[in-house]
């Protein structure tokens, strides 16, 4: 027998950590490749860690609601093959020499010589959780790698009830760095808020993914600096054109062509002609992606969920029909997969479909904007030569990162996306 190591995987960009959920198997149960060990919940999605053997589970080395960090090992798997002797020896090794590490690591690191942009190397779920109760993080010794913290190490200080706070923070001695002591340098946490129950008021447990998608947006409002701009558009001859076809489309590809196709398609359009639009911040940096994967939201009774139409530019507007109504169905039947969601350039989002007219959007980090399509209105419009028609209008709202994109290359781009929508009509649009 060999001893073979589950590790956390990466289930997303930019994601470096994930809690465990629920385990769905325990020590002594066989387990095929491929079969589902743990639910995992990242900031970016709830997904399951697959078995990369068949085998016997041996030990499950992370417990329910334990964060870890990429390539830690989450459980061990006894599988056929080596010798006896080997397996006993393979888990010796890093119980010996891996736990004495991180212990060493916070100890030895003294806390004055911890990097004063700190905030950038805390994941979302521990900012959460940190300004859900009021801890100064300043204060906190990590123990994950590299000093990291994590929620364990949060959920210690809570257990024992010694939570350090922004003001218990003790001030430096030189009188050069008072000032930088008495300024924090993150974002203050909030203390937590002790609203009483009354009779009659129900208590809504947070799962998990309301929980990541919290973090996530946190993070986003934290260190991306909004920006907001609105356009309005003409679509009276899109819905015309979509409405003359819908029937006929439904008989022929067995699902709808939305209105939401053809503006994700303008959209993807204009991203190619405005690249700087599909980028990301990356503190030192700006990365423009090549690729254009438009980010979707999906809501159920409980969650939103974003997967990502890939390379949408070079998909028709049947293709993109398609592609949503497919995500979609995956979302609402559970089987989304980790896969569905990774790789979002930019996101157009249809809060249209309950009746907005006008919102603004908190950016889906990393990404540098999201783009609210509201809800197509008939209104009365002043013509050329100033007659009154009804025409069909909705408002484009666009979310941007301030510190990636201008508002004259965003200007510019929802005036091509607004251009490219007018235009589209029997005469000169196809689906296909």
């Amino acid at each position: 027998m060999a001893l073979e190591q589950i590790k956390m995987p990466q289930l997303g960009e930019s994601v470096t950590e994930g809690t465990i959920e629920k385990w769905l198997v325990s020590p002594g149960d066989h387990v095929n490749k491929y079969d589902p060990l743990a639910e995992v919940n990242t900031d970016k999605v709830t997904a399951e860690i697959p078995s990369s053997f068949t085998g016997v589970i041996k030990e499950l080395i992370a417990g329910e609601g334990e964060t870890l960090a990429v390539g830690e090992v989450v459980c061990t798997i006894e599988t056929e093959g080596g010798s006896a002797e080997e397996s006993q020896k393979t888990p010796a090794a890093p119980e010996v020499k891996e736990e004495p590490k991180q212990q060493e690591t916070p100890a030895s690191a003294p806390k004055v010589d911890r990097p004063k942009n700190k905030n950038a190397r805390y994941s979302p779920a521990v900012l959460t959780m940190a300004s859900e109760h009021g801890i100064d993080l300043e204060q906190v010794e990590g123990s994950g790698r590299e000093g990291r913290i994590t929620r364990k190490d949060l959920q210690k200080l809570i257990d024992s009830g010694s939570i350090p706070t922004a003001a218990q923070r003790p001030k430096e001695s030189h009188p050069e760095s008072m000032t930088q002591t008495e300024a924090p340098a993150s974002t203050p946490a909030a203390p937590k808020q002790d609203i009483p129950s009354l009779p009659g008021d129900v208590e809504i447990p947070v799962t998990g993914i309301r929980k990541a998608i919290a973090a996530n947006m946190l993070r986003s409002k934290h260190e991306a600096p909004h920006a907001w701009t609105m356009i309005e558009v003409d679509v009276t001859n899109l819905v015309s054109y979509r409405d003359s076809i819908k029937n006929e489309f439904k008989q022929k590809e067995g699902f709808n062509v939305t209105y939401f196709a053809f503006f994700v398609k303008a959209v993807a359009q204009a991203l190619k002609e405005f690249p700087m639009m599909n980028s990301m911040w990356a503190g030192d940096k700006i990365i423009q992606k090549k690729a254009i994967n438009i980010s979707i939201a999906v809501a159920t009774e409980d969650a939103l969920y974003v997967p990502v139409i890939k390379d949408a530019d070079e998909k028709t507007i049947k293709g993109i029909a398609k592609e949503i109504n497919e995500l979609a169905g995956k979302v609402r039947a559970g089987k989304l997969k980790s896969e569905d969601m990774q790789g979002g350039t930019f996101t157009v989002n249809n809060t249209g479909s309950f009746g907005s007219v006008q919102s603004m959007g908190i950016i889906n980090y990393p990404q540098a904007a999201i783009l609210q399509v509201e809800s197509i209105v008939k209104r009365p419009v002043i013509m050329e030569g100033g007659m009154i028609a009804p025409r069909d209008m909705v408002n484009l709202c666009l979310s941007l990162d301030h510190r990636v994109l201008d508002g004259l290359v965003c200007g510019r781009f929802l005036a091509r996306v607004k251009e490219i929508l007018e235009h589209i009509s029997k005469d000169t649009t196809s689906v296909y």
